[in-house]
């Protein structure tokens, strides 16, 4: 950002309730500057502090947005303040405050934001926090995203002309019952379902997370979904993460928790980075699924961006990029980027995790990965 002169910065330090002299106007960037400060600095004025419940979206949002106003040295004292006035420290602390917090995945993107901030002694109340969070997905969300996987997998590889030893007779007898001859006390197998040469990994899926401030609760979903297709034998399964950089997180699939503890929420965002990394991984562009969750702005080469996505399609690379992956509707997101997707075949919409099984089922069978919106 350019260097803000001397009555800017006295307007930026008194504040808004302060400013009655002024006869100058903020222009857009240094209102959203003003906006960061007056919500850490003047909100809380007055307030009963220590609450991180249902609205801390808005607080990782601003932790993810002042790493885009100031200067490193300057976002880590906002963000020391921060963990402060929020009273993270009593919460971490007081096993109490920590009952009643009732923490979810907002509380644990705010947390992560906060990590390198964080003193020594809360470090382990906080991972017992995103433990718990974590464990109340994965127990919600496990089953229902193998059985969309496993069931995904078994329909792509049936084949109706299998070899005598390919045969799943118990379907195919199934298939045949309308067929027995009661002559010759025998069914006529006129359909015959296999599941033809299964090859060690029947897919590759890459998870390509943007962990930028406004993506955290997108960054806590994608990777309990990551940990869990992981462990799906028929996929191989990749987790990268990126800001300005580019981050692979596969050897931590294994353990969640410590994936979340590797992401750095916050920063800039240089998706053709990402995507230029992730064509590296493709080996089978044909069996390879590549979900993008991102809100599409680019603060990298927006030209190399674009023609990496090509390059991927063009390939034969199944990319399916998701606006966002968390329970909080319909996000801000760059149009004309995601228009661009779309005239590349690529669909883009937001997604609530329920549903990310059936987008990932979908993307795996190459069918309409966005029927899902027109159910229920």
């Amino acid at each position: 950002m350019e260097e803000i002169d001397r009555d800017h910065r006295w307007r930026l330090l008194i504040g808004k309730d302060q400013d009655t002299e002024s006869e100058f106007q903020l222009d857009k960037a240094l209102s959203a500057i003003d906006d960061s400060l007056e919500f850490l600095y003047r909100s809380q004025e007055g307030k009963q502090q220590g609450s991180l419940d249902a609205s801390s979206p808005r607080v990782a949002r601003w932790l993810g947005d002042i790493r885009s106003y100031f200067p490193t040295t300057v976002v880590r004292a906002l963000q020391k303040d921060a963990f402060k006035r929020l009273n993270l420290t009593s919460m971490l602390l007081e096993p109490e405050l920590l009952t009643e917090a009732q923490p979810d995945v907002n509380l644990v993107a705010t947390i992560l934001s906060l990590s390198s901030v964080m003193p020594a002694k809360t470090k382990e109340t906080a991972r017992i926090v995103v433990q718990r969070v974590v464990e109340d997905l994965l127990r919600r969300l496990s089953q229902p995203m193998e059985q969309a996987v496993r069931g995904s997998l078994n329909k792509s590889v049936r084949t109706r002309r299998p070899r005598h030893n390919e045969i799943n007779w118990h379907e195919t007898i199934k298939r045949n019952l309308k067929h027995y001859q009661p002559e010759y006390k025998t069914i006529i197998p006129e359909t015959r379902i296999g599941f033809g040469r299964r090859r060690s990994k029947l897919k590759d899926v890459i998870l390509c997370i943007d962990q930028s401030g406004s993506m955290g609760t997108s960054v806590v979903y994608s990777s309990i979904f990551g940990a869990v297709m992981a462990s799906i034998p028929a996929l191989s399964t990749r987790l990268v993460v990126f800001d300005t950089a580019v981050v692979d997180l596969t050897e931590n699939l294994t353990d969640p928790v410590d994936i979340l503890f590797g992401v750095q929420l916050g920063g800039g965002t240089d998706i053709a980075r990402a995507l230029t990394y992730c064509k590296s991984l493709v080996t089978r562009p044909s069996d390879t699924v590549l979900v993008l969750i991102t809100d599409l702005y680019e603060g990298g080469d927006q030209e190399k961006f674009r023609a990496t996505v090509a390059e991927l399609v063009g390939a034969g690379v199944r990319l399916v990029c998701l606006l966002a992956l968390n329970d909080e509707g319909a996000p801000f997101f760059d149009k004309e980027n995601a228009a661009f997707l779309a005239s590349r075949g690529v669909p883009s919409f937001a997604c609530t995790p329920d549903r990310f099984p059936d987008v990932m089922a979908a993307a795996l069978q190459d069918g309409d990965v966005t029927t899902w919106k027109d159910e229920g």
